[in-house]
């Protein structure tokens, strides 16, 4: 069992014991980890948005290497935080969805999914505990959402994370978050961000690793009241015309500002690598990512592709863009390289260093990347045509993309959908009868992959299934 250790009270004892034994440490670069909750692939201005206002993101991916094709491993929360953390497909940790793999009702569903798991075990060598086995002081700041405290996996200071998906509430009490408004009304993705400051603000005698993942901009839908006038009236943009969510961004943005100020006061932006992503895909009965389709939950573009950039001063080129397909998977090798720090003995990692890429020794990867989802989750409403049917976002089954094809599978009848990105962004335009030899190309590499991992496949007819 991990023992936790500490908690935001004694923080500047931890500044200076977690850099013992790491002569090495002043050296390194600190790690900001920006992992926004539920924020889609478009809904920041630096990927053209032209309805919410990121004046702070823009102004840093500017200086950064923008990803286009960045991935999450997963469409929802859980399920990508824990490949993030391990590094390791979902088939490895078990978690697929949030709660139960059994969504939707029963008479829908024609297979047993296989069952969820919902905590990471605590054998798990998270991203966390190699970067502070390398002398990293190690921050957890907003949402955990892999068990009831991030101290267990690897972390010395836990800011408001907890087993919780969302507060409940952005505004006192929080409802899931246990944290106290330190003003009247203080608003919770406020609250974590002064707490964040306050944290890279101090006399560290070692390298920082921040995971700053606040609960924004997930459910509840709660706006910034004194931004909200600027959105009421104003035009909507490619589907996007929610001024509450709008609120919501652009104070996440402030926030984030706030820390890349403290940063350079403190003299640190020269000497921090920051990765700013998103969990999956947008709530599509929220925000649009158009052209993409659908979104949070399905594996389609829109529920996996995410925004992403990294900024590190004097190692990646300002104004750099990419198109190589990446996935949050490779975040721990990355990190672990740019750390020196080691993953544990036999531990397996699925993603590549994006270290080469960053520093332009490499201009493109050649690999397939993976997704794996033998659950059920049921669709956004009767209205929404943005998936596979009526009923679910997701069906079992499992996705490849390979350059620039994508191919699904679904386990209840076989069906093949296949689509050429390049030419097909929005998925619309179903290939797989007119491309037989590259179904099966790909297809043969999917089920190769499937034995590779041991990912299950569940084949057990659900008796309840009923197809009136």
């Amino acid at each position: 069992m991990k023992v936790a250790l500490t908690g935001c009270a004694v923080l500047a004892g931890l500044a200076s014991s977690a850099v013992a034994g790491n002569p090495k440490s002043d050296r390194l670069p600190n790690i900001v980890l920006i992992n926004v909750d539920d924020m889609g692939w478009r809904d920041v201005g630096f990927m053209g948005s032209e309805y919410y206002e990121t004046p702070n993101l823009d102004s840093l991916a500017a200086k950064s290497m923008v990803f286009t094709n960045a991935y999450a491993a997963a469409a929802n929360c859980a399920p990508s935080r824990a490949c993030l953390m391990t590094g390791q497909w979902a088939s490895r940790h078990g978690i697929y969805t949030v709660g139960t793999s059994e969504r939707g009702k029963s008479k829908d569903r024609k297979l047993i999914p296989t069952a969820n798991t919902t905590t990471l075990a605590d054998e798990a060598y998270t991203l966390a505990e190699a970067l502070r086995s390398a002398g990293y002081l190690t921050c957890s700041a907003g949402k955990w959402h892999l068990g009831d405290d991030p101290l267990t996996q690897g972390f010395l200071v836990n800011i408001g994370g907890s087993h919780a998906g969302n507060p409940g509430s952005y505004y006192p009490p929080y409802r899931n978050v246990n944290l106290e408004a330190e003003t009247n009304g203080e608003y919770l993705t406020n609250l974590i961000g002064k707490k964040v400051v306050e944290f890279v603000s101090l006399e560290h005698q070692a390298p920082f690793f921040l995971y700053y993942a606040p609960y924004a901009v997930h459910t509840p839908i709660q706006p910034v009241k004194h931004l909200l006038a600027n959105y009421e009236n104003k035009k909507a943009w490619n589907g996007q015309d929610n001024a509450a969510y709008a609120t919501m961004v652009e104070n996440l943005d402030i926030q984030i500002g706030q820390l890349l100020k403290a940063l350079r006061e403190n003299g640190q932006m020269g000497n921090t690598l920051i990765l700013f992503t998103s969990d999956n895909g947008g709530h599509y009965g929220i925000t649009k990512q158009w052209p993409l389709r659908s979104g949070k939950g399905a594996y389609y573009e829109g529920g996996i592709r995410e925004p992403m950039f990294v900024y590190w001063a004097g190692k990646v080129e300002e104004g750099a863009q990419t198109d190589v397909p990446v996935s949050n998977l490779d975040f721990y090798p990355t990190l672990l390289e740019v750390a020196g720090a080691k993953s544990a003995d036999n531990q397996i990692l699925d993603g590549q260093s994006l270290l080469p890429l960053l520093t332009g020794k490499v201009k493109e990867f050649e690999r397939p990347l993976f997704w794996h989802f033998p659950v059920y989750l049921e669709a956004y409403g009767p209205n929404d045509q943005s998936t596979q049917d009526l009923l679910f976002r997701t069906r079992p089954g499992s996705a490849v993309r390979l350059g620039d094809w994508k191919l699904i599978q679904y386990f209840e009848s076989n069906d093949l959908e296949l689509y050429n990105l390049k030419e097909d962004i929005g998925e619309k335009d179903n290939l797989a009868e007119k491309y037989p030899e590259k179904c099966k190309e790909l297809l043969t590499i999917l089920e190769q992959w499937r034995t590779d991992t041991d990912a299950p496949v569940p084949d057990q007819l659900n008796p309840d299934y009923s197809i009136n």
